[in-house]
């Protein structure tokens, strides 16, 4: 059980914050910026679910913001592994298997799409390219300290989920918006 009993600490005034160990760094080290940008991520899938309340999407989409909770949990403790929350491959088989799952019913693709179309499917790919800034995140994260590697996964197969959901929540890609190469030249 997590209690929190108050947010407004002024612990952060000097632009430090800190990770799930106690240690204290800056609120601009690459850490909390991929911290932040899955917080960002997960807020984009609590708006999409705006569109989706009441069905087996939105179940789907509360499972993934519970995730993506737990990713931030993990990358707030730095190193890969230990006692602490780790991701494991048991939520990254579920979005590949929900992703196929909904691929197999989806028309095959002949263009790009543009992000668009229906408002839910729209709110899908605002909250994909948020994984996907996400990601870039974590990846630049990597690049001075090790992490769980099923974050990466994470977030690479999220955005893909993301993507064929926008399809199926565009009547099952009828509405998708296709790109017309040079149609403005």
């Amino acid at each position: 059980m997590v209690r929190i009993d108050s947010v407004v600490t002024r612990g952060g005034d000097g632009g430090e914050t800190s990770l799930g160990d106690g240690a204290r760094v800056r609120k601009d080290a690459p850490r909390i910026v991929a911290i932040g940008a899955v917080d960002e991520a997960n807020a984009a899938i609590g708006l999409l679910r705006l569109h989706t309340a009441g069905t087996a999407t939105d179940a789907m989409l509360a499972r993934i913001q519970n995730d993506l909770f737990d990713l931030g949990a993990d990358l707030c403790v730095p190193g890969e592994a230990g006692a602490r929350l780790r991701l494991n491959e048991v939520p990254l088989l579920r979005l590949e298997t929900e992703a196929a799952a909904m691929n197999a019913a989806l028309p095959k693709l002949t263009s790009f799409i543009l992000p668009g179309g229906a408002p839910a499917a729209a709110h899908a790919h605002v909250a994909r390219t948020t994984a996907r800034r996400a990601e870039r995140a974590a990846v630049a994260l990597t690049a001075e300290e090790a992490i769980n590697p099923f974050v990466l996964r994470y977030l690479n197969r999220l955005s893909d989920h993301l993507f064929i959901l926008a399809r199926v929540l565009n009547d099952n890609g009828e509405a998708d918006v296709l790109w017309q190469p040079g149609a403005n030249r």
